[in-house]
């Protein structure tokens, strides 16, 4: 039982519990490449790294901030902000440094298995602890005597070890399945690229060459010259048309958050928050619904199943083809497809041009692309057959993914309901 567990302060089983500072306070600057500076958006909510949102900075500014450089196994915990978010460090992403949101928990190794100290972290107790010692200033934010006061159930370490290996098992599948994930999504962007980018086959039935790693068939649906048109060169017979008129391209708003009988229905009601947290281009969920009433006050529609969606603001760029039925805000595209351009092309498309899309944009508080812009840019539609071929590679790779996604939450949901009870002594090792 949980009584059975000895209770330990965070900071008797740790060597320092630290935390960083923003270089520019010192006189340094960011850079554009350099050593890795991870801020509290640099960590998921499901406890993984975000490299694309490290920040840099240079070696001189990471020896000035030497007494935050981050160590491998040390775990980081969010005190201001977005706070309770927890990472523990992997050797990849070193040397690296953090600011003034993230506390650096160096754990005593011969007392507890950083990864246990991990994933006390992330259990309810360790968070409503957190929470409960919030305080307001600019920003909320929890000091760090008070998360050094914390106390963690602390079993022997051969138990410990145990619990982060039935935990740990779960958590390497998941990320067995993202990382398979990032494959088939590289994969369908390299196909794009060489179809309708680089325009391999055509060049090469130019030189009079056999496309590479083309059947003959596919290869014969593919011209052998270019024409003129307003995007410069295209593949003869291939047109130019404004988005608009091959796809719908549509948004929505937000209900009255002031009246209940819009919420918590049962209409999937998508936001960029909603996108800004996925590994993968797959929705299969959204973080809150709504109703009937809601959406009749929103003039929406529910766009269907396989629907692109494009963060149209703060920021722009987030992408995703939804899995379910869905409703979205005032901050989203949809562009619900067909079979020519299918929605596998224009999620492709849409990341290949999305400096276009953002030189569109406009706005004073922040940039937005509005539909209308958005509408009248050009893109260039393939060949009926052209655009069948390449739907029937990508969507099994596209399925693929959907798939591990809902493996990996299934996965999840085991993990988050095991780990209290093991933490806590509820369930022992070889119950689990």
């Amino acid at each position: 039982m949980a009584n059975e567990r000895s209770l330990v302060k965070l900071a008797d089983v740790s060597h320092r519990i630290t935390k960083g500072t923003t270089p520019t306070t010192l006189g340094y600057a960011f850079t554009e490449v350099g050593i890795n500076f991870i801020k509290v958006e640099s960590i998921s909510d499901d406890g993984s790294f975000i490299p694309e949102k490290f920040t840099k900075i240079d070696s001189e500014t990471h020896r000035a901030l030497a007494r935050s450089a981050i160590q491998e196994n040390d775990v980081l915990f969010s005190i201001a902000g977005a706070i309770g978010r927890v990472a523990i460090t992997p050797k990849d992403i070193l040397p690296a440094n953090t600011n003034q949101a993230l506390a650096i928990i160096r754990p005593r190794t011969e007392i507890i298995h950083p990864r246990y100290l991990y994933y006390w972290l992330r259990t309810n107790l360790a968070q409503q602890y957190a929470a409960s010692r919030v305080v307001q200033s600019v920003q909320a934010n929890v000091s760090l005597s008070e998360l050094a006061s914390a106390k963690i159930p602390l079993p022997s370490l051969a138990e410990q070890q145990a619990i982060v290996h039935i935990l740990g098992t779960l958590d390497d599948k998941i990320e067995l399945n993202r990382r398979m994930n990032e494959m088939q999504e590289a994969m369908a962007r390299a196909i794009f690229k060489s179809w309708f980018v680089d325009f391999d086959p055509v060049r090469a039935k130019m030189a009079g060459r056999q496309p590479s790693g083309m059947d003959a068939a596919t290869a014969a649906l593919f011209p052998d010259s270019f024409e003129d048109s307003p995007l410069d060169k295209v593949p003869k017979g291939w047109r130019v048309y404004p988005v608009g008129e091959v796809v719908e391209v549509g948004g929505g708003s937000t209900p009255s958050t002031k009246e209940p009988a819009y919420w918590d229905g049962q209409i999937h009601w998508a936001t960029p928050k909603d996108l800004s947290v996925l590994h993968s281009p797959v929705l299969l969920d959204t973080e809150r619904r709504i109703t009937e009433a809601g959406l009749g006050q929103i003039g929406s529609r529910v766009y269907p199943k396989g629907t692109l969606l494009l963060s149209s603001r703060a920021p722009i760029g987030y992408l995703a083809i939804s899995e379910i039925a869905v409703a979205v805000n005032q901050g989203m595209i949809a562009v619900a497809c067909g079979p020519n351009p299918s929605n596998h092309y224009m999620l492709q498309w849409t990341r290949t041009n999305m400096e276009v899309i953002e030189s569109r944009a406009s706005g004073t508080t922040f940039q937005e692309i509005s539909k209308s812009n958005f509408r009248s840019i050009p893109v260039t539609i393939p060949a009926d057959e052209v655009m069948k071929a390449f739907t029937e590679r990508v969507e099994p790779l596209h399925r693929r993914m959907v798939n591990n996604l809902r493996v990996s939450r299934t996965l999840a949901a085991v993990r988050d309901a095991l780990l209290p009870k093991l933490i806590s002594g509820e369930i022992r090792v070889m119950d689990a």
